[in-house]
């Protein structure tokens, strides 16, 4: 089975959205290391029901029109990144959570760093909000789209608070 593929242009930056037949398989950044999220055979296919879906719900969601998603995914990880991956997916539109909160939801404390490394694979950024995972001291960490994108979405989905990326 081939995926689909189409690049779209967005606020912070060329995204290349992937999609089977099921559902989005990814959200890739315009430099994302290959070896980060290991995808089949990519087909571009810029008319795929999936991905005109999820490039609606993306511009709504970057003019302020939208705060959850409802494109159907098709995921693939081990089962702890997946349950880390339904953990984001979980964290309510303008609130973030650490990867200490992240890990004592998933019932093993100690897993910060586990947290974090399933975190960084996760192949449906901005739709799965990776991105609202901060570090425990409140500063912005490790995002494959860049710290200064990280801080343009958490700016986005709160009006309380300006996040600025470290240089």
């Amino acid at each position: 089975m081939n995926l689909s593929f189409k690049i779209i242009d967005s606020p912070i930056g060329k995204l290349k959205l992937v999609a089977s037949d099921k559902g989005l398989a990814a959200i890739l950044w315009e430099n994302d290391n290959p070896r980060r999220v290991r995808l089949k055979e990519l087909v571009e296919n810029p008319s795929h029901s999936i991905l005109l879906q999820t490039e609606k719900e993306l511009a709504e969601y970057f003019t302020g029109r939208r705060n959850r998603f409802s494109v159907p995914l098709d995921v693939h990880g081990t089962k702890f990144q997946k349950n880390v991956w339904d953990a984001l997916l979980k964290i309510p539109f303008g609130e973030t959570r650490t990867y200490g909160q992240l890990a004592k939801e998933l019932g093993n404390p100690k897993a910060m760093r586990a947290v974090g490394a399933a975190n960084g694979r996760n192949p449906a950024a901005i739709v799965v909000p990776c991105h609202r995972v901060i570090g425990a001291n409140g500063k912005l960490t490790g995002f494959a789209g860049g710290l200064e994108a990280k801080a343009h979405l958490l700016n986005l989905e709160s009006s309380k608070r300006k996040v600025v990326a470290a240089k």
